[in-house]
Formats: C-alpha cells, sequence, structure tokens
C-alpha cells in the first residue's frame, strides 16, 4: 500500500486521533496536550534498532509529565512491536494505518516529529537524524516557557452569579439526597454511553424540581448570559445540566485532562460552566487548562469560570475538605439542531434532559 500525502508542516497542530495502545483501545492523542511530544513512525527494518538506541540514550529526558513519546506500529507490525517503556514511552497499534493518514505520513516514511505543549508541530526529521532530532529536545525550554511568554487560558471569570445563600441551598440540596458516583461520555458499539472509569472521581446530584430550575436559569441569565454576548459573541439559548457535583478529598476526588464535546452525544456542547460554591472550604480541586500551561483557576464562592467546551482541561485533585460546584453546558439553537440530529446515537439513560434556557 502506498500513497502521497501533503506532509505536516511546522506551526501545523497535530490532528485529532484515537487509536490503541496496549492499556487504552481508545486513547485520544489529543489528551496528551500540556507537555512535549513525540510522535515517531519507525517501520520494522534495519532503521528501528538505531532509532530504539538512540531513544534509549535519552530516555531519562521521558518522564511522561515534561516530555512523552508515542512510537507507532501499522500494518503486520501492530501485531507485536517492542514493549512499552513506561511511564515516557509507549506504542500505539496502528493495523490500518490510520494514524499515519491522519499525520499526512506516506506508506513507508520513518520519521520523528515532535510538537509542543499545545500539540503544534515544533520539528520533524528523519529516522535516521535522531542525533539532531534528540540534540533539539535537550535544548527544549521548561514547559511553562514553550511560548516564550506566559500563557493565559481563554476563559472568563464571572464573579457573583449566585449569592451566598443561593450556594448553601445548593449545598443542603446535595448532601439531603447524597450524590452519586458520576462517569464520563464514551463512544460505545456507536452510541454515546456514560462510563465510570478511572478519568473522573465525583458524585453527582441532578435537580429535578421544575421551579428550582427555573431559578437557577433566572440567575445565570441575569448574571452570566449578558458577559457572554459580550465577550465571546454567544448568545446561549439552552443549558443542559442542572448538578450539583461533589469532588470529595476523602474519595480522592479529581477529573484528569479531557474535553466536553467529542462525541456524537456531546457534540451540541459550545462552553462549560464552573460555578464554585465554597471555594474557601477546600484545598485543591483547581481548573487547569494543560494547553496554556500550568496555571489554575478558581472563581471565588457563586462565581463562574466560562469556557469553549473544546478545550482540554481537569479539575485537579481535592486534597482537603469538599468542592461543590454547579457544572451546566450552554449552548445554542444550532447546537440544538445538531443534538436533535444526533439523538438516535445517544444513549438516553446515561444523557440529561435539557431545556429552554
Amino acid at each position: 500500500m502506498s500513497w502521497t500525502l501533503p506532509a505536516l508542516s511546522v506551526g501545523e497542530f497535530a490532528p485529532s486521533f484515537e487509536g490503541a495502545t496496549r492499556a487504552n483501545p481508545h486513547f485520544h492523542f489529543n489528551t496528551v496536550a500540556g507537555r512535549y511530544v513525540v510522535l515517531a513512525f519507525i517501520p520494522d527494518d534495519a532503521r528501528r534498532t538505531a532509532a530504539l538506541a538512540a531513544f534509549d540514550a535519552q530516555a531519562a529526558l521521558f518522564d511522561g509529565q515534561r516530555l512523552a513519546a508515542f512510537f507507532v506500529a501499522d500494518g503486520a507490525d501492530a501485531q507485536a512491536p517492542p514493549p512499552d517503556r513506561m511511564p515516557g514511552m509507549r506504542w500505539f497499534l496502528d493495523p490500518e494505518r490510520t494514524i499515519r493518514k491522519a499525520c499526512d505520513q506516506d506508506a513507508t516514511a520513518a520519521e520523528w516529529l515532535l510538537f509542543d505543549p499545545s500539540l503544534r508541530l515544533l520539528a520533524r526529521e528523519p529516522i535516521e537524524a535522531a542525533g539532531a532530532f534528540f540534540a533539539r529536545i535537550r535544548t527544549l525550554p521548561p514547559v511553562s516557557l514553550h511560548a516564550g511568554a506566559p500563557l493565559v487560558a481563554p476563559v472568563l471569570i464571572i464573579p457573583r452569579v449566585f449569592e451566598p445563600a443561593l450556594c448553601r441551598r445548593l449545598i443542603d440540596y446535595y448532601e439531603a439526597r447524597g450524590g452519586q458516583l458520576s462517569g464520563v461520555m464514551r463512544e460505545i458499539g456507536g452510541k454515546t454511553v456514560g462510563v465510570l472509569d478511572s478519568m473522573k472521581h465525583r458524585r453527582d446530584v441532578h435537580i429535578a424540581e421544575p421551579e428550582f430550575r427555573n431559578e437557577l436559569r433566572d440567575r445565570l441569565g441575569v448574571g452570566l448570559a449578558p458577559l457572554i454576548r459580550r465577550a465571546l459573541q454567544f448568545n446561549p439559548t439552552r443549558l443542559e445540566r442542572y448538578l450539583v457535583a461533589c469532588y470529595d478529598a476523602d474519595e480522592g476526588g479529581y477529573f484528569q485532562p479531557h474535553r466536553d464535546n467529542e462525541t456524537m452525544g456531546t457534540a451540541h456542547r459550545r462552553f462549560a460552566v464552573s460555578i464554585n460554591l465554597n471555594a474557601e472550604e477546600f484545598e485543591g480541586g483547581d481548573l487547569r487548562f494543560p494547553e496554556f500551561g500550568s496555571r489554575t483557576y478558581r472563581p471565588p464562592t457563586g462565581g463562574a469560570v466560562v469556557f469553549c467546551c473544546s478545550l482540554q482541561h481537569e479539575a485537579t485533585p481535592v486534597t482537603r475538605g469538599r468542592r461543590y460546584a454547579f457544572l451546566p453546558f450552554l449552548y445554542d439553537e444550532e447546537g440544538q439542531r445538531i443534538r436533535e440530529r444526533n439523538h438516535t446515537f445517544i444513549d438516553n439513560s446515561a444523557v440529561d434532559t435539557a431545556r429552554k434556557a
């Protein structure tokens, strides 16, 4: 099999692709943003031995935090590549060469690709040029300085969306009912379903009473929507999830890096809202956007962080106390059309119903 494709250029973003690793059959490459990443295409021929030896000489640099490496085994070679070398190197198993095609790689190309923490291509070298490639890696600045200037995530911080009394009512509502462990949305068998896995540990309560929902919707309409329209030129007309969440330090509450709109059942989401209900009562539990550095974001009690659902983000582990938060998604009429169109791909037992906002 052969094909000719235009090469991925320096400065271009890595394509969004899913591949199988030994530990995860549905590993999303875009989840590794926030560190330097090497992606290596090394055919199973004489070049592999030299390439792996060159990597071994620099393996101490690959800690999985500042720097990680993914080697691609494709075609027939995908059956039995060499072992992973954790924490900093693992193999993608790509029998159909879908990763090659996604990365504009010819069928027989053998290259090193280096991506920055926002997953833009920094450098590419033939596999034989390992010396020059790893020399470049040894001179990389710290992750926090990779842009040459301080980075700030493109988020809105909006204080005083909810008054303290409303925040306390929401916490009391949660405590009166007790939270249930919540999952993440996955594409399984052509359906978007909620699953429990190690990506997240959080307990949620969904608000059922129409009167309380209306009150919350009205507060968001007054304290949140006008600034979203002004700053983001987006008119939120619909709201998904009236949900109070709890990240508990005793249970190691956290949510690993993810994006909120990558399945058919979540593609309609446009902006996520995170409103802290008790910001002074816990440690840890802040938002981080790895594509934009290690800085964390914590709105005050009653205040919101608003951000695009396509941004990678995480909730860092709560290390003391409990973090309570109100966590809706916003979308508009175009998003509603997308949701209706994708309805047949959704496991309705796993997705909260939306209503007019």
